[in-house]
Formats: structure tokens, sequence, C-alpha cells
């Protein structure tokens, strides 16, 4: 379908060169990738991304790629993969990042296969991860390949960031933004699903912990105690006040702020007033929302209705912080997503997401723009029984990444200066 808020959006079919390009990705390699990754499994919560980034790896290795692995807890690295102009004594210019993450969902009960045994049939290939995200890695790291097999010299490198624990705390892409980024980026791709729609827009998330303590007292004689589930109650209404309050403000891509008190746990028995109880909240994030001031804010409303006083106390803290983000709808990024899907073959149109992703701290800490391209539905597979993407959505997100990085990256040998032209020209296959 066409691109929508006014993207100046065309097919601009593939040149010669980058056809020549485009001849050099190959599906069944991806496929055989995605399905190494899918097995290697990585359940989070549980620590286990490193088969996953083994797998990485290998293939990069293979591949003659520069590989990066940075440790960030026990049996957990980040991998940072990245194809590099063949003259690297001469200066980089800035380059294109595509980021991922090595973990996935926990599979759960009710699949009709081996959810870590993954099978291509029927155009699709089935297992947990195989949209979130394993396809999107193999996808890039195809794209990646098909340039470097081609010979083609860019402008800057094209580096494949992976994190561990997207889809928990974040521990990856804070001790990656931490460390630094190994060069400079014009953009960043993150490749989870999105149908290939572009994606310009994305929320932000934060978990809040609230501890409320009261004091015990036999149920026979409640007015001896202090019901901690009873405040906690009077807590969970401001917050649902607070998010009716913010549906009243609908951002025509993204929606608004929302809460969800996803877990209670409280008292002690029930004949027993209940000394203590604990919420887990879940805070969606605009892209200008800070969650600190939100916290802020909310424990001011408890402080003001008197939740904690009279023996009531609430402690409260924010366990997970990832920030939203933003791009122009006309910033050349955009336009070159939107104009690269359609030349690669396939549809898209521009839209936000109202799920969370790691791009917003590439975004945040390093001012780099970012957008979300990647195979696969977000809302239809991603964290499903029986997850699976298209093979056909492998491809053209392969020939996607490989044509942004083409028009986005790309030197003509007329355009460099005649000591460079020849070291490059000496040194393609």
């Amino acid at each position: 379908m066409p691109a929508a808020l006014g993207v100046n959006a065309f097919a601009l079919a593939p040149t010669r060169d980058e056809q020549e390009v485009l001849d050099h990705i190959r599906l069944d390699e991806i496929i055989a990738m995605a399905e190494k990754l899918v097995n290697a499994g990585g359940e989070n919560p549980g620590g286990t991304e490193l088969a996953t980034v083994a797998v990485l790896e290998a293939e990069a290795t293979r591949l003659g790629f520069d590989v990066d692995i940075q440790p960030v807890a026990p049996d957990r690295p980040n991998i940072l993969v990245t194809l590099l102009p063949p003259d690297r004594k001469s200066a980089l210019g800035p380059g294109l990042m595509f980021l991922g993450h090595s973990d996935v969902v926990p599979a759960g009960p009710g699949w009709s296969r081996p959810p870590f045994e993954a099978v291509a049939e029927n155009g699709r290939l089935y297992g947990r991860g195989s949209t979130d995200m394993k396809g999107g890695l193999a996808a890039v790291v195809g794209a990646m390949a098909a340039l470097k097999r081609s010979g083609v010299v860019l402008s800057g490198p094209v580096t494949l960031v992976c994190t561990v624990d997207e889809e928990d705390l974040g521990l990856g892409i804070r001790a990656l933004t931490a460390r630094g980024l190994p060069h400079s980026y014009l953009g960043c791709v993150v490749a989870e699903p999105t149908d290939m729609e572009t994606v310009i827009a994305c929320r932000g998330d934060s978990y809040i912990e609230l501890e409320i303590t009261g004091k015990p007292a036999h149920s026979g004689r409640p007015a001896d105690g202090r019901n901690a589930i009873s405040a906690a109650a009077r807590i969970c209404e401001l917050i649902r006040a607070d998010h009716d309050a913010l549906q009243q403000d609908q951002d025509p891509l993204l929606g608004s702020g929302t809460w969800n008190v996803g877990r209670i746990d409280g008292g002690e028995g029930t004949s027993m007033v209940a000394p203590s109880c604990h919420i887990s909240v879940d805070r969606r994030l605009m892209p200008d929302d800070d969650p600190e001031d939100i916290l802020a804010r909310l424990l001011h409303r408890i402080r003001e209705a008197g939740i904690d006083t009279d023996g009531i106390s609430v402690d409260a803290e924010l366990t997970m912080q990832m920030p939203g983000f933003r791009t122009p709808q006309d910033h050349p990024l955009v336009s070159a997503a939107v104009n690269s899907v359609l030349a690669a073959g396939g549809e898209t149109r521009i839209s936000g997401w109202t799920a969370a992703c790691d791009g917003g701290f590439i975004v945040r800490d390093y001012g780099i723009p970012a957008i979300v391209l990647g195979p696969g539905g977000l809302n239809d597979q991603a964290h499903q029984i029986d997850e699976s993407v298209g093979l056909a959505e492998l491809t053209t997100a392969a020939r996607t990444f490989a044509l942004l990085c083409l028009r986005s990256l790309r030197h003509t040998v007329d355009d460099m200066p005649d000591s460079k032209k020849s070291l490059l020209e000496g040194e393609r296959p």
C-alpha cells in the first residue's frame, strides 16, 4: 500500500549495480541461519542468549565480518558484527546500524510442534523467535553478506548490533550505550517485526514496583491494624483514573501513554489484616515522557489522597526504563527506507508502534535517528503459540536492507579522489 503522511514514496527500480548486489542474496542461506538461531533458544527471563550469540559469531566469522563480543553478564554477551569498506586506511564516514536482540520470550504451552526445532514448510518458518526476532537478524546478515560478496564500496560501516535481555530489563542496550558505539552512524534500523511497515515513532516503557506496608491485626478487630491490601486497592484506583485521563489525548501514530497493573501480591492469611502488599505496574511512555517525573507525580497523588498516612507507608522504585522515540516523517532515513521496501518488491506504509524496543536508547543517548522495520507480524505472530515468519518476507527484508545500505552509503568511483580510487579499484574482486 502507498506510504502515508505525505512522504514522497516511489518504487525506484534497482539500478544495474544495485541488482548485482541483490543477486547475491541467498534465501536458502538466510533460512538456514534463521533455523539455527531459533534452535539456539534464548528464553528470557533465563539468561540463555549465549547459544544464539555463538550462531551469529560463527556465521559472521565465516562471512569475513569484523566481530566484537562484549560481555554484559555471565554468559550473556552483546555481539557487534560489522562490514567495513575495503579501504580501512581512509577515514570512514558515518555508517548504518541495524539493531536486534538475541533473547526470546518463553515458549509456553500449547504448541503443535516443538518450539525450538525450527522447520520451514508451506512458505513459512516456524519456531519461537522466528518473527521476534531471529528472522530479522538472519535477513540483516543475509543483506550484509550480499554487500560483501558483490565487492561494492560503501562510504561507511554497516553494523549489526545484537543485544541481550531486550525482552526483560534491557541489560544489553544499557551496557552498549554505557560503553559507546564503535563508529558514527547516520541512522539506526531496528529490525523488529513490523510486517515491513516503516515505523517512525515508538512508545517507551517503564516498570514501577510499589511496596505498601501496613500493620497486622486479627481480622475480628480490623481497626487494630492497617490493611496494606486496602491501601493498594486505592492506589490501583488512582492508576486507573490516570490511565483514563491519558486516553483523552490521542497521538495519531502512538495513541497515548497507558498504565497496567500486572501483578499484586499481599497478605498473610484470610483471618489477618494484611501487613504488606506489592504491586508491579507497567507504564507505557510517549516519546517525551520522563518516567522519573511520572513516578514522582504518582507518589504525589498517593500523598494527596492520604493513602500513605495513619500507619501505611508506600515505597516505590523504577526497575526498568526504555525510552520511546519519534523520527520526523520527512527525514532522509524514512524516505530511503520506504522507497527501498517498494523497490525490493514489498509493500509498506508509515506507522507508529505501541510496543517498545531498544531503539529509543540509541536516539536518546546518541542523537541517531531510528526507525523500526523488519519481517514478521508483531500482533499476529510475535509472542504467539506456533510463531512463524513468511519466507517471502525474509527475502523482501534482506533486499530492503541491502538497498537501504546502498542508497544511504554508496560512493561511486567517480566521486572519490584519485589516490583512493586506484586503491579501491585494485581491491574489488
